[in-house]
């Protein structure tokens, strides 16, 4: 099974169309996913669910992991570990991602969401990613 990891790739998952956020990569071993928020992303409560805010981090992790793989090779979440810090009621989310190590099996990674280009985290995540064939 082939698997596009380009940006077409990206434009044709579902759930990225549906959410509406974009991803970009950075210098490799990083990356960057943004998404406006709507209606649609808030709970009853009128804050951001945590699901999206973790949907957006993962993918930023994922596209960040890939960054560092060599040809033939994708990658699934195996173990994310987040850390709400504050509420988000609207704005601006930028998740970022970095690999901090990454080995031939695992890759080991660290993200953050931010709002509104505020530098105070909203969420921090600790993530490891299973390398694998394609």
């Amino acid at each position: 099974m082939a698997v596009d990891t380009g940006d077409e790739g990206y434009d044709a998952f579902p759930l990225r169309s549906f959410l509406g956020f974009d991803i970009d990569d950075g210098v490799d071993g990083e990356a960057v996913a943004t998404l406006d928020v709507d209606d649609r992303h808030l709970n009853p409560n009128g804050v951001v669910h945590g699901g999206v805010v973790f949907t957006l981090a993962d993918t930023a992790m994922g596209r960040a992991t890939l960054s560092v793989l060599g040809d033939g090779h994708i990658c699934a979440s195996i173990e994310v570990s987040v850390r709400y810090l504050r509420p988000i009621t609207g704005g601006r989310l930028m998740a970022t991602a970095r690999v901090l190590r990454a080995g031939r099996r695992i890759v080991h990674l660290e993200g953050r969401v931010t709002v509104d280009g505020d530098d105070r985290p909203a969420a921090v995540f600790q993530a490891s990613f299973a390398v694998l064939e394609s």
